[in-house]
């Protein structure tokens, strides 16, 4: 029974150890981010554009997706699968090139904004994501940097905006 409760309190340790290291190290790391993420899509700018600014039926990590207004605003609430709701205002739009949006909503461990800029090529379009991240919580930064990456959710973005416009033009060239 001794070794249970000395090999249990040794555990415990070792997690108050690594808890201790990954808030260390979080607070060392800096506040904001940025992050880009460069996509060519075989789709002109409006239609890329299109998905973008539009409804986000074609994504497949959002439940739910609202554009309201709030005081002369313009607002974008998205729900992803797992429940959890960002509200956006839209802070710039000008269509078909540019894009952005900033999280509204301070009760979250993180903030900042994504700017898309998409350059037209004929029938084809460049698309540019900076992502300006601010990453509150310490052990929120420590993951954010080296568990799940600041480009991920970038690069799913991107994959899933590059299938829905390619896909939307394959299915006009069809008709």
């Amino acid at each position: 029974m001794r070794s249970i409760l000395i090999l249990l309190a040794a555990l415990v340790a070792v997690l108050i150890v690594a808890l201790v290291v990954v808030v260390a190290i979080g607070l060392s790391l800096p506040q904001r981010h940025t992050a880009i993420r460069v996509a060519r899509i075989n789709a002109n700018a409006e239609r890329v554009f299109g998905l973008i600014s539009g409804p986000q039926n074609w994504r497949t990590d959002l439940k739910d997706y609202k554009f309201f207004e709030q005081g002369g605003r313009h607002m974008v609430s998205e729900t992803d699968r797992h429940g959890q709701t960002i509200t956006y205002e839209v802070v710039e739009s000008d269509a078909p090139t540019r894009l952005k949006r900033t999280i509204d909503d301070k009760k979250l461990p993180f903030g900042g904004s994504w700017t898309w800029n998409i350059t037209p090529q004929g029938e084809h379009c460049s698309v540019t994501i900076t992502e300006e991240g601010e990453v509150y919580n310490p052990v929120f930064r420590f993951v954010s940097r080296f568990v799940l990456g600041h480009t991920r959710t970038l690069d799913n973005y991107l994959a899933m905006l590059t299938a829905a416009a390619e896909s939307q033009k394959a299915q006009s060239a069809s008709r």
